[in-house]
């Protein structure tokens, strides 16, 4: 007989909590959201800094955080938390993606992996040719990765906005094209936008990631345990001079694909658990000594039923898409309208910025793709037709994020600074626009 309460046995309040934080739950695994809650935060930063109180934004970001131990003390503005520590997470999440895409998703093949790798080597190629070819200038010239990126939130959010009737593989080409661009960025921030290199840096880098690999080899599995060998591997970066949010994808890229190796599956492990607590004593007289190692063992199988790439990805994911990107994008999307410097060189980065990634992006995916299938390389997959190859181009525009990212590593110069983030944010709305309504026509034509 089972004497265990139903759901409408339960107290009111309790009921209603568990009815709001399953909603939230189902809320904030919903692409589509995250995409509007990233671009509800642009829009909230561009009128802050374009009101009455724009002062109060620039102050606010400025305002200094340290932290530190006795006379050992770390002080940086907000900006730096935001820009080289937190978005440290969202190149973890990064790297994570591109490991387990490249263990068993759409990387995982060559023959899988060549159209949508071509097809954005196409899509980082034509827009930095656009860009150089309205900005030839050495100074302007620094921004010629800036469009070169997207935005893989905004992308997906924007094609989930088209509903169910999107072909799944359309959906998986966009997926893998995007990540593959964020390898591609990751590695010129790496080799263009880092000035001096000091070996300092990867020495203690280098003991961060070996800490991190024994760590792994001797089976430890708990996620927090490795806050510290991969604190160390962002300040050896930061020591060397190379941009410290980079060790995050290199710690993504080391996060198991295989969960850890148990003396039984973990699944027979909670069944054996589970049988053995029902049948002991323990559990009515609740002796915790008694219970410690039963649910210890049940813990670690619970945890390790999933890859570790996989399970700290999905614990990641609702920090990053609802914590992490809006206040990224809060930070640094306030462009004054009023008190940018639009004179003819900020003016042609704003411009090169903007058409580069709503003309250079499509126009370099479709190109690339048409030439691949045309040389017999590759062909498209089944459910991608043309049309489909398009609205992929049209959305990979949107370079967002990672875009404005770049911005600051490629202009000291604040005038063109604030003009390339104001070009992304023209081109990223106009791909964003575009795709949506070539994406409306696209579902109507599938439906017919």
């Amino acid at each position: 007989m089972n004497d265990s309460p139903s759901f409408d046995d339960l107290p009111k309040a309790q009921r209603l909590a568990e009815q709001a934080l399953s909603t939230l739950h189902r809320f904030l695994h919903v692409e589509a959201i995250s995409g509007a809650v990233l671009l509800v935060a642009a829009g909230a930063a561009l009128i802050w800094a374009n009101s009455p109180f724009d002062h109060g934004y620039h102050a606010f970001w400025n305002l200094p955080l340290t932290i530190g131990v006795g006379e050992h003390v770390f002080s940086r503005s907000l900006h730096f938390w935001i820009n080289d520590a937190l978005m440290t997470v969202f190149f973890l999440v990064v790297g994570m993606e591109i490991r387990r895409e490249i263990h068993e998703g759409a990387l995982s093949r060559l023959d899988q992996a060549i159209l949508p790798l071509v097809a954005a080597t196409g899509g980082v190629i034509v827009p930095a040719l656009i860009y150089l070819s309205i900005n030839s200038d050495p100074a302007r010239g620094q921004g010629w990765a800036v469009p070169t990126a997207t935005d893989i939130a905004f992308a997906v959010g924007v094609l989930a906005l088209l509903g169910p009737r999107i072909p799944v593989n359309v959906r998986v080409f966009l997926l893998a094209l995007a990540i593959i661009d964020d390898i591609i960025a990751v590695l010129i921030i790496a080799l263009f936008y880092t000035a001096s290199v000091h070996i300092s840096g990867f020495i203690i880098a280098s003991i961060g990631v070996l800490a991190t690999l024994g760590f792994q080899r001797i089976g430890i599995g708990s996620a927090p345990v490795y806050v510290l060998p991969g604190s160390l591997v962002w300040i050896g970066f930061m020591v060397a001079g190379i941009h410290p949010t980079l060790a995050g994808v290199v710690l993504g890229l080391m996060t198991p694909a295989r969960a850890m190796p148990m003396r039984e599956p973990p699944l027979e492990v909670v069944s054996r658990v589970l049988k053995q607590l029902r049948s002991s004593e323990a559990v009515q007289a609740k002796d915790p000594h008694l219970l410690e190692q039963p649910l210890r063992d049940l813990r670690v199988a619970n945890r390790e039923i999933l890859p570790p790439v996989s399970r700290v990805q999905m614990a990641m994911h609702p920090w990053v898409a609802y914590g992490v990107m809006p206040m990224f994008a809060l930070g640094n999307a306030g462009v004054s309208l009023a008190g940018a410097d639009l004179s003819a060189g900020s003016n042609l980065v704003m411009m090169g910025t903007a058409l580069a990634l709503v003309a250079g992006k499509p126009i370099g995916v479709v190109s690339a793709t048409w030439l691949a299938v045309r040389l017999g390389w590759c062909s498209l997959a089944a459910g991608v037709s043309w049309a489909g190859v398009c609205l992929v181009g049209l959305l990979a525009g949107i370079g967002f994020t990672m875009s404005i990212f770049i911005s600051m590593l490629a202009f000291s110069d604040q005038g063109f600074l604030m003009a390339a983030k104001l070009g992304v944010l023209i081109g990223s709305l106009a791909a964003a626009t575009l795709g949506l309504g070539w994406g409306v026509n696209y579902v109507r034509r599938q439906g017919g």
